[in-house]
């Protein structure tokens, strides 16, 4: 072992750099936008339940319908998996170069667990920057074992979670019907008042009061210090719950099933062209099929909580479907060259998903709370995703350019710097005449 390279670890160079994880990495962290708006410019049950705010009828309901089935969760297991992925990479590298990968990776995920608390309190409540954080604490003792069994694990996982929200319907259902008078498919908006016990509380969450409504729209609606107040108010009570339990499969078991991709290489083409092309029908169709069937039973309930647990027992399943579908649909189309274009900004704007990712956030509480434009609660659901749209295109137009002069977004910089607690260079020296480009090292 090199004693310069133990004690210089140094970041990933471009050329080392996966294309096609950049790009699946691009795609999932724009399509998490599609997901993080309601949460950024609505009260948050609507996230849920689009009866509670934000409009259920016309364009509104097929704007819900389509997030449901093909977005809601799908893009937050696809950038899991690509966290998994890295950190077979990342240890992988380091090991091969005979640097310290332990101390490496994890300083590496302890200022992500730093920076996502930052983020969470002072930002945006709704970050993951920290539960990922928490969960990589547990990957880089996992990083030798074989992918059949890191796949074994994670469907494991997989099943287990579909089969415990099926008994939390099961009871969710036996609660409502313990009240007497709540009809099978009642508005549920209407049950508040005369239901009881654990049903009660269900029913306040899922269709709150206009009251405790209203306390959210003047939190965010308000100066900085209102905000703060409810969104720690709401962050800390989350972040008190025990954490490493069923809860937390949602992101662990992605993460596995990551890094056994990488370790098959299939991030980086293992796969026959037909191969990427099966998968990806398979997993989208199916996906598709099963997730149409429960946003349309929760529809045809008139949105109940019933309803909506019980199409969420097979959620995970219509996760780990989608996914799959569609990173073979984007690696395959990496691999053969299609939209070279589209492929090539999403690979960057995956390069810099750390600053991209907190970009959202600056964005959209500017616009949408009241230290800012005061949007919050003012928009219809179809509406949120013009400002969706817009982000998009910002970023997908930016982030190109800033790579070309930059070897870093400007928070990876920061990361990679604390991380190798070292200074790193940041800005693409200009060529003269006879000058190859030097190497980039973005993580």
């Amino acid at each position: 072992m090199s004693d310069e390279n133990f004690a210089n670890p140094a970041p990933v160079e471009v050329a080392e750099r996966v294309e096609a994880l950049d790009t699946v990495r691009g795609f999932a962290l724009l399509g998490i936008l599609l997901m993080n708006i309601c949460s950024f410019g609505m009260p948050s049950a609507a996230e849920s339940n689009p009866t509670a705010w934000g409009g259920a009828t016309g364009v509104n309901y097929w704007f819900w319908w389509v997030q449901a089935v093909f977005w809601s969760g799908k893009m937050r297991a696809l950038f899991s998996i690509c966290f998994g992925a890295g950190v077979i990479y990342l240890t992988s590298r380091a090991e091969a170069k005979g640097t310290s990968a332990g101390d490496v990776y994890y300083r590496r995920t302890f200022w992500l667990m730093l920076f996502g608390m930052i983020h969470a309190y002072f930002l945006w409540y709704g970050d993951i920057l920290y539960p990922y954080a928490l969960c990589g604490l547990l990957l880089y003792p996992l990083r030798k074992m074989g992918p059949r069994w890191l796949t074994t694990i994670a469907v494991v996982m997989i099943i287990a979670t579909c089969i415990f929200t099926g008994i939390g319907a099961k009871e969710t259902k036996e609660a409502r019907d313990s009240y007497r008078g709540i009809p099978p498919h009642a508005m549920v908006a209407k049950d508040v008042e005369g239901a009881r016990g654990p049903y009660k509380g269900m029913l306040r969450d899922w269709q709150p009061s206009q009251e405790k409504i209203d306390v959210e729209l003047k939190a965010y609606r308000g100066g900085y210090g209102g905000a703060f107040s409810h969104r720690s108010g709401v962050r800390l009570l989350w972040d008190s719950q025990p954490y490493f339990n069923t809860g937390s499969w949602d992101f662990l078991a992605f993460m596995l099933i990551g890094m056994a991709l990488a370790k098959w290489d299939v991030l980086a083409g293992a796969w026959r062209k037909s191969t990427y092309s099966w998968v990806a029908v398979a997993g989208i169709g199916t996906g598709t099929a099963v997730g149409a069937w429960a946003a349309n039973h929760e529809a045809a309930s008139g949105f109940s909580p019933v309803a909506a647990m019980e199409g969420y027992s097979v959620y995970q399943l219509v996760r780990l479907l989608m996914s799959m579908g569609y990173l073979a649909a984007i690696v395959g189309v990496v691999q053969a060259g299609w939209l070279s274009g589209l492929t090539r900004s999403l690979g960057a704007v995956g390069r810099m998903a750390f600053s991209n990712y907190i970009m959202h956030t600056l964005i959209c509480t500017t616009l949408f709370y009241g230290h800012g434009f005061g949007w919050f609660g003012k928009l219809q659901r179809h509406e949120l995703y013009y400002v969706v749209a817009a982000i998009w295109l910002l970023q997908l137009v930016v982030s190109p350019i800033w790579l070309r002069n930059y070897r870093f977004g400007p928070l990876e910089w920061c990361w990679r710097s604390l991380t190798y607690w070292k200074r790193q260079p940041m800005r693409i020296p200009a060529l003269t005449s006879g000058q190859s480009l030097p190497a980039e090292s973005p993580a």
